[in-house]
């Protein structure tokens, strides 16, 4: 059944889902939060990611997910008396899912992952507090030490509730340290 706050439009046919949300397990989780932390920088109130529950080498999909709470930093003001994930912060936990097998799997050889940019972005329902954001992703292009493009999906229950690709390149670490 859907989410009540998703359109029905959102539903995306079978052939175009990276993963089946439905299938997926979620206990136990193959990486915690110490896992992703080791792996990925972000930390406090931009961490997107709660756990990894899925990942395979050779058709470079990842799959995990946040528990989204009450106390998140933009449940106030976004909107007040009707909380509403941003959409910037869904197409963040795809970026951050992403950086995790990234690094997993040294896919770029590089200490850091960053957002290079967002194409085809398009959000098709709410998330809200209290709701589980699954977040799939599949790697499309690897170019060791220049770039990689993914698409992704997130979903609430097994609706879609974000979709778009993006593109990760190495960050100039040590550029950025001595800022």
């Amino acid at each position: 059944m859907p989410h009540p706050n998703v359109c029905r439009r959102s539903l995306v046919l079978a052939k175009d889902l990276i993963l089946n949300p439905a299938e997926l397990s979620f206990d136990p989780p193959l990486a915690g939060i110490d896992e992703i932390r080791r792996l990925i920088p972000q930390r406090d109130a931009i961490e997107q990611l709660t756990a990894i529950v899925y990942e395979n080498i050779e058709t470079h999909t990842v799959a995990g997910y946040k528990d989204v709470r009450d106390d998140e930093f933009w449940v106030s003001g976004h909107m007040p008396g009707m909380p509403l994930m941003p959409g910037v912060l869904m197409c963040e936990a795809a970026a951050q899912i992403c950086s995790f097998f990234v690094q997993r799997n040294d896919l770029l050889g590089c200490e850091v992952v960053g957002f290079g940019g967002l194409d085809e972005v398009r959000f098709r329902g709410a998330v809200t507090p209290g709701d589980r954001l699954v977040v799939a992703a599949q790697m499309t292009q690897v170019r060791r030490g220049r770039l990689i493009r993914a698409r992704f999906q997130c979903f609430v229950g097994e609706t879609i509730v974000c979709e778009g690709q993006l593109l990760g390149v190495p960050l100039p670490v040590e550029a950025l340290r001595g800022a």
